[in-house]
C-alpha cells in the first residue's frame, strides 16, 4: 500500500485577510456595557432617513419650489404685486410700433391709461383677468435707454419687421442686451398683411429661420388683429420668468411719476421725488440708492401715495364709469397724485444710514517714522564717515552744498525718474522714442522729424478737412494693427536703449528663476492709489454673508409691490431734465459697501463684431450691472497662478481678465465694453461678467531682451548685441537665460566693453537661435474712473477699408 501524501499549498495560493473580529457595532456595544460614548451626535444624518424618508422629504421640496414659481408667476401684474412692465424695442427702422400699441390698447373690458411723458407710454388695466401691464417703447437708436429699461423690465417686446426681422442696428442691440441678461422676452411681427400675398409665405420662412439662429425654440407671434393680441398678452402674463441674478437680490423701480423740489443754498441741486412700484426686493430707506447714469444718492424719507394703477379704483361721486374701454390720462408731472392722502412710511435714521463715502481719506503722517535714538544717530554718522568722497568743488561751497554736487559718472541719476514713470505706459515697444535724452543726442533726433515736414507735400484738391482727419484717422488705425501684428510676432519683446544704460533703465525690473512658482509679495511697493480704496479680509464670506439675509428677508421696508415716493437727496437739476426729455429714470438700492472704491476684475471675451486693435489703458466704457463708467484698465491672463501676465492688446482667441479701479460690486454681474468713435458712437468691443474684487491679484509686465549667438561652441557661445556696455553685462549676470529653441543657460563674463557676453547653456545653440533674458515687474491701472458716460450718438456700421487680416510688415 502506498500512503498518500497531505496536499500542501504552492506560491501562487491565495491568502485571504484575517477576519478583524470586534469593529463592527454589535461587538462594539456588548463592549461598552451599556455606557455612552461622549462624542456628540452630527447635526445632519441623511444617511440614517429610510429610503421612504428622502422620497417623501425630495417630494416636500419639489412642492416647495412649484409653489414658489407659482406665486412669483401670479403676483407679477396682479392686485398685490407690480404691474407686468413691458418694454417694445423695435429691431427695424420700418418695424411698425405705433401699430403694435394702438392694437395692445384696443382690448376689450380693459383701462387704458396714457402716459403723456413718453412718447407711446401707457397702462394695460383688465378688471376681468385681475392683470395690469405697463407699457414703455423704447426710442430707436437710443442704446442707454434701451440697455436701462431692460435692467428693470419684466418683459421685452421685440418687434420685427415681416420681410428682414431686423437690420445692423438691431444686430448691435441684440447683441448688448444678449450680453447684458435678457429678461422674458417675445417676438411681434406686425404689418405682415402689407406683403403680397405671394410673398407671404417665402418671408415668413425666411424670417423663421433667421429667428431660430437668434433665438431657439422661440415663437413668432402675428399681430394684425386684435384676437391675435390678445394671444399675446396672454402669452406675456403666462410665459415663466426668466432671471436676472444682479437686479434679484437688490431693490429696484421704474419712476412713473417725479418731482424736483429745488434746495435752500441753490436751484441746481435739490431733493429729487421719485414715484414708482417697488420690484426685487424690500427696500429699504436707510441703503444708499443708484440713480442709473446720474451716480450714487442718500434718500430722507418714503411716502405711500395712492395707487394710479389700481385695479380697483376709488369712485368719485358724479363719475359714471363704463363696462367698456375707457381712456384716462395722467398728470404730467404726478405732483396732483403725490399731494393727495400721502402717508410716511418711514423716515431715514442718520445714525443706521450708509454713509457716501467712497474713498478713504490717506493720512500722510501715518507711515512717519519715530525719533531716532542715540545709538542710530552714532550708526548713521559711522556709516557717513566710511563713505566719505573727495569731490571737487568750487571755493565757498559749504558741505552741504556740496553733497549736491553730481559727478560725470552719476549723471544719468536725473533721468531716472522721468524713465520710471514714462515705463508705467504700454509703449516699451517704442522705447528708444520714451527716453529722454540730452545735448546734441536730442537735436539729432529732432533734425529728420524737421525734414519730413518739410518734404511732405498736399495737394489742392486734397485740402478738405473732413477728408484729412478721414486719412489721419486711417493712418492711426494701420499704425496700430502694425503694433498689433508686432505684439502677436514678437511678444514682449523689446530693443535695447544704446543711450540709457540697460541697468538703468530696466531698474524697476527683476528676474524670476519661475514664473509660475517664484514668489511675490502682493503688498509690496503700493501705488499711492491704494491707499483710497478698501479692501476685504475675505470677499467671498461677506458676499455669502450678505446674500443670506437677502434670502431670510431680514430687512425692513418698502415690500415688493408697494407705490412709494422716495424722497431723493442733493441730487442734481439735470436728473429731473433728462426724465423730462423723454429718458428712462431707473433706481436700484444698493448693498452694504457698494459705494465704496476698490480694484475689481472682469472676465472678457472679445466681441466678434469688432476687430479693431484695442490696447491696454486706452479709454473705455464700462456697463457693469447696474453701473455705467468710464476708465483705462489693464489687460491680463486668466490663468489659476498667483502672478498674472500683462497683455498689450485685447485678444480676439482668448479669454482676459480687465483690471481697474471702480465702486466695489458683487457679483453675479455682466460687464459690456464699448470703445467710443471720433463721431460718438460706442462700439461693442467685449462682453463678459465681474470676476472678483481683489486689489491684491497680481498683473506682471515681461519684458524680454535678445540678443544673437555670435560665436557658437560646444555648450558655450558668445552673444551680441543684447547689452552695449560691460556694466549693463555684470549687472544683468545673475538672471537666467532662455533661447526660443528650448536651451537654457547663463551668463558666465563679459568680453570686452561693447556689450559682448560669453554665455554658458545645457547644449549646443542653432545659429539661427535667439537668446532671450526674461525681466518682470508689477504694474497698477490707472485711476482715471469717471462715472460720467456721454450718450452715444444712433449706432451705424461701419465701413473699414483697412485690412485687418493681414498687414504688411516692414
Amino acid at each position: 500500500m502506498v500512503a498518500v501524501g497531505a496536499h500542501r499549498p504552492g506560491p501562487l495560493k491565495q491568502q485571504n485577510k484575517a477576519h478583524k473580529g470586534g469593529k463592527h457595532s454589535g461587538s462594539s456595544q456588548r463592549r461598552a456595557g451599556g455606557r455612552v460614548s461622549v462624542k456628540a451626535q452630527p447635526r445632519r444624518r441623511l444617511r440614517d432617513l429610510s429610503r421612504v424618508d428622502r422620497r417623501h422629504q425630495a417630494l416636500q421640496l419639489r412642492r416647495q419650489r412649484k409653489e414658489a414659481v407659482l406665486a412669483e408667476k401670479r403676483s407679477l401684474g396682479s392686485r398685490d404685486g407690480p404691474p407686468h412692465l413691458v418694454v417694445l424695442v423695435p429691431l427695424h427702422s420700418r418695424a411698425a410700433a405705433h401699430d403694435t400699441l394702438h392694437l395692445l390698447q384696443s382690448q376689450d373690458s380693459t383701462v387704458v391709461r396714457v402716459d403723456e411723458r413718453r412718447a407711446g407710454g401707457f397702462a394695460l388695466l383688465c378688471p376681468r383677468l385681475k392683470q395690469r401691464w405697463r407699457f414703455v417703447t423704447a426710442q430707436a437708436g437710443d442704446l442707454h435707454a434701451v440697455l436701462d429699461l431692460a435692467k428693470v423690465a419684466d418683459s421685452l417686446l421685440f418687434i420685427l419687421d415681416p420681410a428682414d426681422g431686423w437690420d445692423s442696428a438691431g444686430e448691435h442691440c441684440l447683441s448688448c442686451l444678449f450680453a447684458q441678461g435678457l429678461p422674458s422676452y417675445a417676438l411681434a411681427v406686425p404689418g405682415g398683411t402689407d406683403l403680397p400675398p405671394k410673398k407671404r409665405i417665402d418671408a415668413r420662412k425666411k424670417l423663421a429661420k433667421a429667428v431660430e439662429k437668434r433665438f431657439p425654440e422661440a415663437k413668432l407671434f402675428p399681430l394684425n388683429t386684435e384676437q391675435e393680441s390678445s394671444l399675446l398678452l396672454r402669452h406675456l402674463a403666462t410665459q415663466k420668468q426668466r432671471h436676472l441674478a444682479f437686479r434679484d437680490r437688490r431693490a429696484h423701480l421704474l419712476a412713473y411719476a417725479a418731482e424736483f423740489v429745488p434746495g435752500q443754498e441753490s436751484d441746481l441741486v435739490g431733493t429729487l421725488k421719485v414715484s414708482g412700484f417697488v420690484r426685487g426686493q424690500t427696500l429699504d430707506v436707510n441703503s444708499l440708492v443708484h440713480i442709473v447714469g446720474h451716480g450714487d444718492f442718500q434718500l430722507s424719507q418714503v411716502d405711500a401715495p395712492p395707487d394710479p394703477l389700481s385695479l380697483n379704483p376709488r369712485v368719485v361721486k358724479g363719475q359714471k364709469r363704463s363696462q367698456d374701454m375707457e381712456v384716462q390720462d395722467d398728470t404730467v408731472d404726478g405732483s396732483d397724485e403725490m399731494e393727495e392722502d400721502v402717508k410716511v412710511l418711514m423716515k431715514a435714521d442718520p445714525n443706521k444710514q450708509e454713509s457716501l463715502q467712497s474713498e478713504v481719506v490717506p493720512d500722510p503722517m501715518e507711515g512717519e517714522q519715530t525719533w531716532p535714538t542715540e545709538e542710530e544717530l552714532q550708526e548713521a554718522e559711522a556709516s557717513l564717515k566710511a563713505n566719505r568722497r573727495v569731490v571737487k568743488v568750487p571755493k565757498g561751497t559749504s558741505k552741504y552744498q556740496a553733497a549736491w554736487i553730481v559727478d560725470d559718472g552719476e549723471g544719468g541719476s536725473e533721468k531716472d525718474d522721468d524713465d520710471d514713470d514714462e515705463d508705467d505706459d504700454i509703449d516699451d515697444d517704442m522705447m528708444e522714442e520714451a527716453v529722454s535724452q540730452e545735448g546734441e543726442s536730442s537735436e539729432e533726433e529732432e533734425e529728420p522729424v524737421e525734414e519730413e515736414c518739410e518734404t511732405m507735400t498736399i495737394s489742392e484738391c486734397l485740402r478738405d478737412d473732413q477728408y484729412d482727419e478721414k486719412v489721419e484717422e486711417d493712418e492711426q488705425m494701420l499704425e496700430r494693427y502694425k503694433q498689433e501684428r508686432m505684439d502677436e510676432m514678437f511678444p514682449d519683446e523689446v530693443d535695447t536703449p544704446r543711450d540709457v544704460p540697460a541697468r538703468v533703465r530696466f531698474q524697476k525690473y527683476r528676474g524670476l528663476k519661475s514664473f509660475r512658482t517664484s514668489p511675490w509679495d502682493p503688498k509690496e511697493n503700493l501705488p499711492r492709489d491704494y491707499a483710497r480704496i478698501f479692501q476685504f479680509q475675505d470677499f467671498s464670506r461677506t458676499r455669502k454673508h450678505l446674500f443670506r439675509q437677502i434670502e431670510k428677508e431680514e430687512t425692513e421696508g418698502a415690500s415688493v409691490g408697494w407705490y412709494v415716493t422716495l424722497h431723493v437727496c442733493n441730487v442734481p437739476v439735470s436728473v429731473m431734465e433728462s426724465f423730462k426729455e423723454g429718458k428712462p429714470l431707473v433706481l436700484f438700492s444698493l448693498l452694504p459697501h457698494e459705494q465704496k472704491m476698490s480694484v475689481l476684475n472682469f472676465l472678457v471675451r472679445r466681441h466678434q463684431s469688432n476687430s479693431e486693435p484695442v490696447r491696454a489703458k486706452e479709454e473705455l466704457i464700462f456697463h457693469c450691472g447696474f453701473r455705467r463708467f468710464r476708465t483705462s484698465p489693464l489687460f491680463s491672463q486668466h490663468t489659476s497662478a498667483d502672478k498674472h501676465k500683462l497683455e498689450r492688446f485685447l485678444r480676439p482667441d482668448a479669454a482676459l481678465v480687465v483690471t481697474v479701479y471702480a465702486p466695489i460690486t458683487f457679483p453675479p454681474a455682466s460687464v459690456l465694453l464699448f470703445k467710443q468713435r471720433s463721431n460718438g458712437m460706442h462700439d461693442l468691443i467685449a462682453t463678459g461678467s465681474l470676476l472678483s474684487v481683489d486689489p491684491d491679484r497680481i498683473v506682471i509686465k515681461r519684458l524680454v531682451l535678445s540678443g544673437h549667438p555670435f560665436k557658437i561652441f560646444t555648450k558655450t557661445a558668445v552673444v551680441r548685441y543684447m547689452f552695449f556696455n560691460r556694466e549693463d553685462v555684470m549687472w544683468f549676470k545673475p538672471v537666467e537665460l532662455r533661447t526660443k529653441w528650448g536651451r537654457r543657460g547663463h551668463i558666465k563674463e563679459p568680453l570686452g566693453t561693447h556689450g559682448h557676453m560669453k554665455c554658458h547653456f545645457d547644449g549646443q545653440l542653432k545659429s539661427q537661435d535667439t537668446v532671450l533674458l526674461n525681466l518682470y515687474k508689477r504694474v497698477f491701472p490707472k485711476w482715471t474712473y469717471d462715472p460720467h458716460v456721454p450718450e452715444p450718438v444712433p449706432w451705424v456700421r461701419s465701413e473699414s477699408a483697412l485690412p485687418v487680416q493681414e498687414v504688411e510688415m516692414e
